[in-house]
């Protein structure tokens, strides 16, 4: 994939502006779109789609084909006769919990808006929806993915939310007649998940289309792993290192270093990337192909896994004893060019670069990534330095998993601030004024892609920060209040975007 010079903007879908707790495919989806038009921006970049379990992150996803039934929008579904003004009463998603209305309340998201969403959805069904023509297309189309997730959903909740690695064996091992007879059993349940698709996907598709009319493209996100407990892994252990038993034999993790002394433990199953291989990655191919359905250009997350990843034995209790393999490198690039053609990969080749990785981006033609707030240490020399990025590349202030730029200012050594502030030839001794001046030296970059999370255009600081990696409790949450995004903001972006030579096209008139 080779960039054209541009520019977008970070904001995940739940962190919008909406009436119910969690941005969602509402209205202010739509004015996002517009604003980020009127900014000159060609690109919004979301984080991945997926429904989420334990501790809300969208890199541990239930599935890597489904969407977040979080973000169907109620308003949409009122529009479509499927909710009154009497089941928005009983089922509150109110913004402001009497907390903070700029945090997601997810405990009040899976109490409320399940059974909203449960109310609609018998509403379509006495409403005969079901054997509406664009319905059973979807159903046919999705035949491969959804019948296995919403089976393993309906499953799940009927266990109290326990793994699969927990379930019955017969459950477990997918034997026919206890996947039949869970079927008969938890037929309305698995029709409940299947409608929640549909009625994603149409909401999807239908905001999609309109960034494209108004020359926004999508960059979603594609978690190299998928979690240990999610339809994928239950339902297509060939594509794992599992034994008989369905056990993963290794799970993903890194190696120690100065921050973690016996390394990390993510839990994740590896690809048995032979059995893949194989198989001419047909399992990687369908997940590839249904990200292309939901978004224009795809940023894998730990590219750097296809070069090499780190394995540890399932039975280790730290990482410390883990390995290094090969994984697949040109051989899966070759697969998918010949599948597919050309796809549009952003690698995210973040942390230790290797010869392997590099060597690989090369072959690849992927995009790598550069996230300025790295470039400035006490060696003065980093590789993320503007005047050393690739044109093919991606410029970021930051991404999802770093400080908003203010915090990284206000917390970072007087060594690193004082050598951004020479770099960058920034006077400013205001932080909100540095902030503004460390977005334009990503602009000025000569890598062909500039992306900024709309936090740092807000000059947002700690308490808007979207993850932090390691920990629990805090993350995902932060979202914008509504009508925060003015006029004026959209003109200082638009004079950036004009200024370095990467505005989109003007907005309609």
């Amino acid at each position: 994939m080779k960039l054209q010079r541009g520019c977008g903007i970070l904001m995940p879908v739940s962190s919008l502006a909406s009436r119910y707790g969690i941005g969602c495919l509402s209205r202010e989806a739509y004015e996002f779109v517009d604003f980020l038009e009127k900014s000159g921006q060609g690109y919004w970049q979301v984080l991945p789609f997926g429904p989420t379990g334990f501790g809300d992150s969208p890199y541990q996803s239930f599935s890597a084909f489904a969407g977040n039934p979080y973000f169907i929008d109620p308003d949409t579904l009122k529009e479509e006769g499927l909710l009154t003004d009497a089941d928005f009463a009983a089922f509150d998603l109110s913004s402001d919990f009497g907390t903070n209305p700029e945090r997601v309340d997810y405990g009040k998201q899976y109490e409320n808006r399940e059974r909203l969403l449960l109310a609609a959805f018998r509403r379509f069904r006495e409403q005969g929806r079901e054997e509406e023509e664009p319905y059973l297309e979807f159903l046919e189309k999705t035949k491969d993915w959804l019948p296995d997730y919403a089976l393993f959903r309906a499953y799940k909740k009927k266990s109290g939310g326990r793994s699969w690695q927990e379930w019955e064996k017969p459950m477990k091992l997918r034997e026919p007649a206890a996947m039949e007879e869970a079927r008969k059993e938890l037929s309305e349940e698995i029709a409940r998940t299947k409608w929640q698709q549909y009625e994603f996907q149409r909401q999807w598709k239908r905001l999609h289309a309109y960034a494209n009319d108004h020359r926004v493209r999508i960059i979603g996100d594609l978690p190299y792993y998928v979690a240990l407990d999610s339809a994928d892994a239950w339902a297509h252990p060939e594509v794992f290192l599992f034994d008989k038993e369905r056990k993963p034999e290794k799970i993903a993790g890194c190696p120690p270093d100065a921050f973690s002394p016996t390394g990390q433990l993510w839990g994740n199953p590896i690809f048995d990337w032979r059995e893949q291989e194989r198989t001419h990655y047909a399992w990687w191919i369908r997940r590839i192909v249904r990200n292309l359905e939901l978004m224009d250009v795809i940023r894998i997350d730990h590219f750097n896994g296809f070069a090499r990843y780190y394995a540890v034995s399932a039975e280790d209790e730290t990482a410390a004893d883990g390995t290094w393999e090969k994984g697949p490198g040109m051989s899966f690039f070759r697969a998918l060019e010949k599948e597919l053609g050309e796809v549009p990969i952003i690698a995210e080749d973040l942390g230790e670069i290797t010869k392997e990785t590099k060597t690989l981006l090369e072959e690849s033609g992927c995009p790598g990534m550069n996230v300025l707030q790295y470039a400035f240490d006490w060696s003065e020399s980093s590789d993320y330095l503007t005047y050393r990025q690739k044109p093919n590349s991606v410029v970021y202030t930051g991404t999802h998993d770093n400080k908003t730029t203010l915090q990284w200012i206000e917390e970072c050594s007087d060594h690193d601030r004082d050598f951004a502030r020479r770099f960058i030839h920034s006077e400013n001794t205001d932080y909100g004024a540095f902030v503004w001046d460390f977005i334009r030296e990503a602009y000025r970059s000569p890598a062909g892609l500039c992306i900024i999370p709309l936090q740092d255009y807000l000059v947002k600081g700690k308490e808007a920060r979207i993850n932090t990696p390691g920990t629990q409790g805090e993350n995902w949450q932060w979202r914008l209040l509504p009508h925060f995004l003015s006029e004026e903001l959209a003109r200082a972006i638009r004079s950036l975007a004009d200024l370095y030579g990467r505005a989109a096209a003007k907005e309609k008139t």
